[in-house]
C-alpha cells in the first residue's frame, strides 16, 4: 500500500511540491500554535484563580494598600513579558517588535533605574454606581488600556494588578495644581489640606476622565479596534525605527496614544497637536518634562508626575 502510494506521488509531481509546501509551512508553525494554546490556557488559569480568590473582609492584601493610594488619572507603566501574551502570535510580535525599538537602555534621565516599558494604561473612576461618589472609591478604580484581545479596555484596577504577568509594573501618580497629595497621607485628615479650588479641579478631573472612557469604549467597539491594535503597534514601531514615522499618521505606540489622550481631555497634559501625541512612546513617561523637552509628556504648569511607585517587582516568574 505503501508502495502504491509512493509510486503515485512520484507519477505526480504537482502532489509531490504540494505535500512539500505543506510541511515546510506547518513545521515552523507547530511550535508557535504550541505556545499560544498553552499561554491562552495560562491566561486562563489565571482569570479563574483570579475571580475565585477568597478575600477576607477587614484584611488587606499588598494589592489593596497599593490600589487604595491610586487616583484618577495616575498612569500605570507594564514591562511586560512578551511570551505571555495570550492575545496571539500578533500580539506577541507586537510586543518584542516595541521592546526593541522603542525602549531606550538606562542612560541616568528616567525616573524608573531599570525595566523596559512598552505598555501603560491610566487609572479611571468605576462606572457609575447606585451610590453617588462610589464610583471614585479605590475598590472601585479601574484601568483604562489599550490591548490586542479586547480593544480599549476598562478593567478593576486591583483585579488587573493581581492578573498581570508582568516583569515589572510601575505607578507613576499624578498631582494636580495645589495638591499635597502624599503629605495628606500623613495628616489626620486628608481632605484638610486640600483647597476649595484644588477641590474642583480634581472633580473636574474625574468626570473628563469618566467622559472620556466612556467614548472610547463605544468608538473600541463600533470600529472593532481589537483587530487593528497589534498591527498598528507593529507598524509604529517599525516606522520609529526607520524614522518615517513624521509621515505617516499612525501612532507610535497606542497604548501611549490613548494615555496622552486622556491626560489631554482632562486638563493635564498641554494640548499637543495631533502629530506629537502620536509620537508619543511609554518611556516618555519615565522623563519629566520640566527638565527635558524631547522624549517627554508635556504636562500643563502645575501638574507633575511624582516619584514612581513599585506596583510589581518580579524578574524570575
Amino acid at each position: 500500500m505503501s508502495s502504491r502510494l509512493l509510486s503515485r506521488l512520484n507519477d505526480h509531481p504537482r502532489i509531490k511540491l504540494a505535500i512539500q509546501l505543506s510541511l515546510s509551512a506547518l513545521v515552523p508553525a507547530a511550535p508557535i500554535l504550541y505556545w499560544s494554546r498553552n499561554s491562552k490556557r495560562e491566561r486562563a488559569e489565571r482569570d479563574r484563580e483570579v475571580s475565585t480568590k477568597m478575600r477576607i473582609p477587614s484584611v488587606q492584601t499588598i494589592d489593596d494598600l497599593l490600589v487604595e493610594k491610586c487616583q484618577p488619572g495616575d498612569v500605570v507603566l507594564f514591562d511586560r513579558r512578551c511570551e505571555c501574551c495570550a492575545s496571539g502570535p500578533t500580539a506577541a510580535l507586537g510586543c518584542l517588535i516595541g521592546k526593541a525599538f522603542l525602549c531606550d537602555e538606562e542612560d541616568g534621565t528616567r525616573s524608573v533605574e531599570r525595566g523596559s516599558y512598552e505598555h501603560c494604561g491610566i487609572v479611571v473612576p468605576g462606572h457609575s454606581t447606585t451610590n453617588g461618589g462610589a464610583e471614585r472609591e479605590p475598590s472601585n478604580l479601574c484601568l483604562l488600556e489599550a490591548t490586542s484581545g479586547s480593544g480599549v479596555a476598562c478593567r478593576p484596577l486591583l483585579a488587573r494588578l493581581e492578573m498581570s504577568r508582568s516583569r515589572s509594573v510601575i505607578l507613576l501618580p499624578l498631582s494636580c495644581p495645589g495638591e499635597r497629595r502624599y503629605e495628606a497621607d500623613h495628616g489626620d485628615d486628608e481632605e484638610g489640606g486640600v483647597s476649595e479650588q484644588t477641590k474642583v479641579v480634581k472633580n473636574m478631573t474625574h468626570v473628563e476622565l469618566a467622559k472620556f472612557r466612556d467614548k472610547w469604549l463605544a468608538d473600541s467597539r463600533s470600529q472593532d479596534y481589537q483587530s487593528q491594535h497589534s498591527y498598528l503597534s507593529i507598524m509604529g514601531a517599525i516606522l520609529y525605527r526607520t524614522r518615517l514615522y513624521p509621515t505617516f499618521p499612525i501612532p507610535i505606540s497606542p497604548s501611549a496614544w490613548l494615555v496622552v489622550q486622556a491626560l489631554q481631555e482632562c486638563g493635564a497634559a498641554m494640548k499637543l497637536n495631533e502629530k506629537q501625541s502620536q509620537q508619543t512612546r511609554v518611556e516618555d513617561f519615565t522623563r519629566d518634562g520640566r527638565f527635558f523637552e524631547r522624549d517627554t509628556v508635556r504636562l500643563r504648569p502645575g501638574w507633575k508626575f511624582l516619584n514612581p511607585v513599585v506596583m510589581r517587582e518580579n524578574s524570575v516568574s
